[in-house]
C-alpha cells in the first residue's frame, strides 16, 4: 500500500489503529481499509456507534465554542487522537483566532500523525504523554509552560476517562490535574455511561477488552464525581445531546441511546 503524505514513516498500514478508527466513525479521511474493517465489525455488534461518536464530537464542538465565547484561549486536549475533522484548534479559532492548543495522546501512532498534520501550525503543539501518569504529563515542558502563565486553561477529557480503570483511579488523576490549573480554568469531560444502554454495555466492554485500550463504563454518580472541586455549568452532567444543544428539538426522545454523559465545570 502506498503511504500517504500524512502518514509517518514506519507506520504499520496492515493493523487497525484506534485513532484512525475513530476518525472513520466521524466521517474523516485519515483512515485505511484495515481501520474501516475493524469499525464495521464493531458496528455489527452496536449499529449506533458512528452516531454515538459523532454526538460525542458535537458535544466537544459546543463545549469548546462555549468556552471560547467566554474568553478562554488556551486548551489542553488530553487523549486527542488525530486532530482532524473539526479539531479543537479549528473550533476555538473560529471564535478566538489567537487560541492555542496543546494536544496530548499516549498512542505513538496518533502522536506521529498529529505532528505531521500540525507541523505548519505555530499555535498548536503535540506531546506524547499518558493521563495515567499525570505527574509526568504535568512535568512536560509544553504542559508546564501552558499552565505557568496563570491564565485559564480548558482541560479536555473527551471520551478518555473511561479508558482509565478503577484501579488507576481516574478521580484522583483528575483531582491532580484540577489542583495544577489556574483559577478560572475549566474541565470538559464526556464518559461512557452504564445507564444509557444497559442492554449493550457488557458486549461493548467485552469488545474493548480484546484491544490494548479496555473500556470501563460507569454510573452517572461515578462520572459526576469526576467534577469534584469544579462548579458545574448548567445543565450539569447530562446525556451527550442534552448539553446545551444548538437546537433543542434535535435532542430527540431518547438521548440516553447515545450511551454517554458529559459536562463542563469551572475551577473557582
Amino acid at each position: 500500500m502506498r503511504r500517504p503524505s500524512w502518514v509517518p514513516e514506519g507506520t504499520d498500514l496492515d493493523k487497525p489503529n484506534a485513532a484512525r478508527v475513530y476518525d472513520y466513525y466521524l466521517g474523516g479521511s485519515h483512515n485505511f481499509e484495515v481501520d474501516r474493517e475493524m469499525a464495521r465489525r464493531a458496528m455489527a455488534l452496536w449499529p449506533e456507534l458512528p452516531q454515538i461518536m459523532r454526538s460525542n464530537r458535537a458535544f466537544l464542538r459546543r463545549a469548546v465554542s462555549y468556552l471560547a465565547e467566554r474568553g478562554v484561549t488556551r486548551f489542553l486536549d488530553i487523549g486527542s487522537g488525530i486532530p482532524t475533522f473539526g479539531a479543537v484548534h479549528e473550533i476555538a479559532r473560529a471564535i478566538r483566532p489567537e487560541a492555542t492548543v496543546l494536544y496530548v495522546d499516549r498512542d505513538p501512532v496518533a502522536v506521529a500523525h498529529s505532528r505531521l498534520l500540525l507541523e505548519d501550525d505555530p499555535g498548536s503543539e503535540v506531546v506524547q504523554a499518558d493521563l495515567r501518569d499525570v505527574q509526568d504529563l504535568l512535568a512536560r515542558p509544553e504542559v508546564a509552560a501552558l499552565l505557568a502563565r496563570g491564565e485559564p486553561v480548558a482541560v479536555l477529557l473527551v471520551a478518555v476517562a473511561h479508558f482509565v480503570t478503577d484501579d488507576e483511579d481516574p478521580w484522583k488523576l483528575i483531582g491532580t490535574l484540577r489542583d495544577a490549573l489556574p483559577p478560572g480554568s475549566a474541565l470538559v469531560l464526556s464518559h461512557a455511561s452504564l445507564e444509557g444502554r444497559p442492554d449493550q454495555a457488557e458486549d461493548h466492554q467485552e469488545l474493548y477488552r480484546r484491544t490494548p485500550t479496555p473500556l470501563t463504563m460507569r454510573t452517572h454518580e461515578q462520572i459526576s464525581g469526576m467534577f469534584a472541586g469544579f462548579e458545574l455549568v448548567e445543565p450539569g452532567v447530562v446525556y451527550l445531546p442534552q448539553w446545551r444543544p444548538d437546537q433543542p428539538e434535535t435532542v430527540g426522545e431518547h438521548p440516553e441511546r447515545m450511551a454517554g454523559v458529559a459536562g463542563v465545570g469551572f475551577r473557582p
